[in-house]
Parts: structure tokens; sequence; C-alpha cells
């Protein structure tokens, strides 16, 4: 049976002398479904808010207004690296094996984690960075100058050096406060790269970030504090500072709808008013970090009094408390299901090589997870349901040859 797992991180001191639970645990991972448990942990962590991303094989947390980075090994269970950089860690994020870090200072730090090359462009932000997201092609990073920059991957990672400095390819410049979130929708297409964007001026803002675009705009009554798209791009879910949750389709099929065909101009702002849930937690506090999962189903929020609360997305019940882990609550993160089982994955980092800005030459550290030979005529009729596609062409292909041998003899 497949299982839903997400990890979890506190930052600060216990709220009480609570026996029941392990000092100095900064990170749990947690088996969800088919049964709640807390299956892993690791100690001596205290990450803030944005500041937690998780890969196949390892955990890697940025510290409170520190410049270093813990890194947890999920394989063998202990604290792998303790990796120092040049400035204060604000948020953090992975692209495959790099690790993307938005700075104190409003630079961006790219870390190749197999090779230990470490990219650092120019402080384009002017304040610090405080949100971090990437898509297989582009990294978006928000800051408290309220400016939201989008930058080519490709053009970060490019070994071949250029005379000119790291340069964004566009930004998104709306919002007129602090952007307090960003979530990314996984498409690909131009006329789809949503992303949402989340801001103290109480607004969220929709965005086609390839074209810089805002496609709609969201009132609150209160400031976003977090936020997180579904995994269709359906909705989105935010977490307010007047301790309630609001939910926003995309797609309702009438003139409420906020994007499509029959949505309103995209000038006209929507006022969202009405909570997200049939009861709200009452003594929780305001959510300071949300997840879906993967099926789109369930929400996790986590909460300053450690609180971590389930909703069902489907049924809009009363959300039902986890666990309380007796520390403020900062991050949230599903592990993916299909990094679980290595899914069209080649290789894994099981080792990570720490970052070096003086060296010009790498070396590649990974383990491979599969098999880099040609597969032969006859893996490919073993591994195949009946008749691999490949031979079912051949036959096709030997007959059709036949038939044209025969025409021409009679032609001759």
């Amino acid at each position: 049976m497949l299982s839903e797992e997400f990890v979890s991180a506190i930052c600060g001191a216990p709220l009480s002398s609570n026996t029941s639970i392990a000092k100095d645990v900064g990170i749990y991972g947690h088996t969800l479904s088919p049964t709640y448990s807390v299956k892993y942990n690791f100690k001596k962590s205290s990450a803030p808010v944005n500041c937690v991303a998780v890969s196949d094989s390892h955990v890697y947390a940025a510290q409170e207004n520190k410049a270093y980075v813990h890194v947890y090994s999920r394989i063998r269970g202990n604290q792998e690296a303790f990796v120092a950089f040049p400035e204060r860690i604000r948020c953090l994020t992975l692209a495959g094996d790099v690790l993307i870090l938005g700075t104190a200072e409003g630079r961006l730090m790219l870390w190749e984690t197999s090779t230990g090359r470490l990219v650092s462009t120019p402080a384009r932000h002017v304040q610090a960075v405080s949100c971090v997201i990437a898509t297989p092609f582009h990294v978006l990073t928000g800051s408290d100058d309220s400016d939201i920059h989008v930058w080519s991957l490709s053009s970060l990672l490019e070994l071949t050096p250029s005379s000119a400095e790291h340069e964004p390819e566009r930004s998104l410049s709306n919002h007129r406060a602090a952007i307090t979130a960003l979530s990314v929708n996984a498409s690909v297409s131009y006329d789809t790269n949503l992303c949402v964007s989340a801001s103290k001026d109480k607004s969220c803002i929709i965005w086609n970030y390839q074209t810089g675009d805002a496609l709609r705009t969201l009132l609150f009554p209160s400031s976003p504090l977090c936020m997180s798209l579904d995994l269709a791009a359906r909705a989105i879910i935010v977490g307010c500072e007047d301790s309630s949750l609001y939910m926003a389709e995309f797609f309702k099929g009438d003139s409420k709808a906020l994007l499509g065909a029959q949505s309103e101009d995209a000038a006209t702002v929507m006022q969202i008013s009405q909570p997200f849930g049939a009861t709200q937690p009452t003594g929780a506090g305001p959510a300071s970090c949300l997840a879906f999962s993967y099926d789109g189903t369930t929400l996790l929020t986590g909460h300053p009094k450690g609180q971590i609360m389930k909703w069902d997305v489907v049924d809009n019940k009363a959300p039902v408390e986890l666990t309380n882990l007796n520390a403020a609550v900062t991050n949230l993160v599903f592990v993916s299901p299909f990094e679980a089982k290595g899914a069209n994955k080649a290789t894994k980092t099981s080792t990570i090589v720490k970052p070096n800005q003086a060296e010009r030459a790498y070396t590649v550290t990974t383990q491979l997870e599969a098999d880099l030979r040609s597969q032969t005529r006859v893996d490919e009729l073993v591994n195949s349901t009946g008749f691999s596609q490949q031979a079912l062409e051949n036959a096709i292909a030997a007959f059709q040859q036949a038939l044209a041998e025969k025409e021409s003899e009679k032609k001759e």
C-alpha cells in the first residue's frame, strides 16, 4: 500500500516542560496514512518559515538568523553535514540536486549538492529574500522589498563564464508590502505558467510569470502569512493573521471564476471574506505554514502553539489535531511518492559535497539508481506485456517489405 509521508520542522524553545516529547528534536518525519505515526526525527535544528527542503535522500534546514544549513541524511538517519555560507539564510528550496538559497542581503545562491559548486548572484533585491520557489526551468524569489524576480535556472547554472552579472528575466512589482509566500504550478507550458504571491498588503496576486501578466488580484481581511497551491492548480488555500484559512477556486464554471473565459476582467479585485472550514480550531493561533497532499484531498497546517491540524478538503469537515510538537511549527513538506519509488531517476545524491567557491574543476559524486546499459532485444521481450511495441512494428515492416518485393517482381 502506498503511504503518505511528510516532514515538519519547529523553531524556538519548548512551550512547556512536556516530558513525553524528546528534547532537542527540531525535525520530524511523519507517516500520515494509512495510519498516523512519527517515523523518525533529527535533533539540534531550529528552522524558521520557508527554511526546510526535502529530497529523496536528504533534509536541508537553514537555521534561524544563522549563515549555515544543517543537512540530514534520510538514508542513514543522522546529521550528515554542517554547511556554512557567506551570508545569513532566509529561505531555501530544491531544484533537483541543486539547493537554492535566498539571503538576508537580497542575494540568491545555488549549491550543486553532488559537485560542491556554488553560484552567487548580485544583491538584486534591496532587502532580504523572504521566499524562493523553483520549477524545472525557472527560479522565483520574493522579498521584503515587495518585488518578485523571475530567474532562468539554466542561465544561473551555466558553466561558461560571462562578463555580464546575473540578472532576472523579469520583475513582478504590483505588491506594496513585503512578500510572505510564493506558490507555483507544475506546468511547463508558456500559457499556463501560473504562480501566486502573498503579501503583507493583504492581497494575493495570480501571475503568468512567463509573460509577467497579473491575471487576478485577491483581497483578504488580514495579511496572508502562508499559502499553498494544489498540484492541479485548481485552487489556493491561504492562512491569514486573523487565524482563519481562506480558499479561492480558480475555475468555477460561472461568473465567479477567477480565471478562464467566463472570468471577470483581470483588473477587477476579488474580495475573499468567507473562511474555509466548517469550524476554525480554537487556541491554535494563525497558521504559520501549510501543505497540500499530493492527491489534493488533505491539507495540513502548522501553528505557533505546536499543533499540526489535518483538514479534509473534499468534505470540508472540522479539522483534526494530528499531534502537538510543543514548539512553534514553521515548516510542513509532503514527501513526493514518486521520488520514494525512484521513478525514472538514474542517480541519487547519497552523500553531499560541501560548497566551495574556490574550485574551478568539479567531480560529480552520485549513486547510480538504474542500469545504464542499453536494453537487449531479449530484455525487451521478457519485460514486455505480450509483444513489445518494437517487435510489432518490426513484424509489420517485414510483411510490408515482402509485399513490396512481390509487387516489384510482378511488374518486371
